[in-house]
């Protein structure tokens, strides 16, 4: 039975940083399901418009940490921003981190880390304008193109994703053995 990554997102999320990883995560064997507050679809943003609409899988008051090997948290401005105000999308985070499970943010997506009260002793990479968000939450912030600290995977922008999801795969193939 293959590993399931649960993505979670809302409009305005990164185009690239929610369909390469999980395009990616996919080839490699694994099963996505993206969760939103919204149904039906979400509408990502590529780079400076509106990009294309990605299916909604699981509304987020159905999605159980329970039931995933890891959580994606794709970036882009607006959707980790929308997603921190939300208290479940926050409880959720905090949920597979307490877990033990991987949790991999991109970009801007660690502000719900912050939120989640995550990370605090631990080092990350973001966007270099939630770094110093990062930083006053207790975060030992590097500016590198990947970032594994316990079970926190963190990344800056598109061009990490490869290594960034290459990452999560490494983490999930190591503790299914």
């Amino acid at each position: 039975m293959p590993q399931k990554i649960l993505i979670l997102a809302t409009d305005g999320f990164e185009q690239s940083e929610l369909e390469k990883p999980k395009a990616l995560l996919e080839k490699a064997g694994f099963e996505t399901t993206v969760a939103s507050p919204k149904t039906g679809e979400i509408r990502g943003w590529d780079q400076k418009d509106w990009g294309r609409a990605v299916k909604v899988d699981m509304a987020l008051s159905d999605a159980d940490e329970a039931d995933f090997d890891a959580l994606l948290l794709p970036g882009g401005q607006m959707n980790p921003d929308i997603l921190r105000m939300d208290d479940e999308a926050v409880d959720l985070v905090g949920a597979f981190y307490d877990a033990g499970k991987p949790v991999a943010a991109i970009c801007h997506a660690p502000w719900l880390l912050v939120e989640a009260d995550v990370v605090d002793g631990h080092r990350v990479t973001a966007w270099p304008s939630v770094r110093t968000d990062l930083a006053n939450a207790g975060a030992e912030v590097e500016d590198a193109e990947v970032v594994v600290d316990d079970n926190l995977i963190t990344s800056r922008k598109p061009e990490d994703i490869p290594a960034f999801t290459d990452a999560l795969i490494t983490m999930l193939r190591e503790r299914a053995d």
